[in-house]
């Protein structure tokens, strides 16, 4: 690797803003699905400098969001916190990768680490958005690629609760999945046009051809770094190749529940619209709920 950990960090910062913590939550990365200068190191020097030092400290727990990109390709039916550490290839694949084996080393050691392993995070108030919502309007926009694969989608409030319940101290090294729901392409194209209130477009696309056009958008976006298209080839690995999450653990254990999906994608759906990603007519079932709940005033809930 030509990357390097060492990045000009302040670790002396980051120590004076541990000590004296019980715990920690490090959630903070550079998210970018496709290539990105920068983005490795910065990542790794992030884990090393806040979680090693938290574990350091002794701080119970130390809380780390991973991603299920730390576990692709896929090398089961479902996805597990057990599974190998992956092989991507791109800066925050590998990235991702290598923060996870340094975490799995202080796990093994015994250090109170705890990896929560989020699939797509959607949901309202995303001040980006982010790829994953990026990913939902360019579907709404312009079509749905009905290809292998499918969409895993946790509720980013859900994230929140399950986070919560993982700060009890105490317990040691733990992982848990935090996967949602699975939907192949189809069938969300199917809930989305419920949702929507009118029929979306459908491409049917073998995977060769969405991952060749994910090499493409790389391309472009190396040459024109402006251009928003989420289709990166990292991303057309996501979209051909993901397996459903195996959270029952993760459920059963922290006593959390996800949220059903409709009331997600429902969610994501009209903060899309109201931050002018998705013009309004493109969901006239949306427009309508609106309307009539304006007519009916403050007070019509009740």
């Amino acid at each position: 690797m030509d990357e390097t950990y060492d990045l000009k960090v302040n670790t002396a910062k980051v120590h004076e803003a541990l000590v004296g913590c019980d715990a920690v939550l490090h959630a903070a990365a550079s998210v970018a699905i496709g290539r990105s200068r920068g983005v490795f190191a910065s990542n790794v020097a992030g884990n090393r400098n806040v979680v090693g030092k938290a574990v350091e400290l002794g701080l119970d727990p130390v809380l780390y969001v991973s991603s299920v990109a730390t576990l692709f390709p896929p090398s089961a039916p479902r996805l597990g916190v057990d599974d190998p550490v992956g092989s991507l290839r791109t800066g925050y694949g590998r990235s991702k990768a290598a923060g996870e084996t340094y975490v799995r080393g202080l796990q093994a050691s015994g250090a109170p680490v705890v990896s929560i392993y989020p699939s797509g995070v959607y949901g309202p108030d995303d001040p980006g958005p982010g790829p994953t919502l990026k990913g939902l309007r360019d579907r709404i926009n312009y079509a749905w690629m009905i290809t292998s694969g499918g969409s895993a989608v946790v509720d980013v409030r859900d994230l929140a609760q399950v986070v919560a319940a993982a700060l009890a101290p105490g317990r040691g090294p733990r992982r848990y999945m935090a996967g949602g729901h699975f939907l192949t392409w189809a069938q969300e194209a199917d809930l989305c046009e419920e949702i929507l209130g009118r029929r979306v477009r459908r491409l049917p696309v073998p995977p060769w051809l969405v991952r060749t056009t994910g090499r493409a958008v790389d391309l472009l976006r190396w040459i024109y770094p402006p251009a928003d298209y989420q289709l990166t080839y990292e991303a057309s690995l996501f979209v051909t190749k993901m397996v459903p999450c195996d959270s029952q653990h993760t459920l059963e254990d922290l006593g959390v529940a996800f949220r059903p999906i409709r009331e997600t994608l429902s969610d994501s759906i009209r903060w899309l619209i109201d931050i002018g990603e998705v013009p309004a007519e493109f969901a006239p079932a949306l427009r309508d709920e609106r309307a009539r709940a304006q007519q009916a005033g403050p007070d019509a809930s009740g």
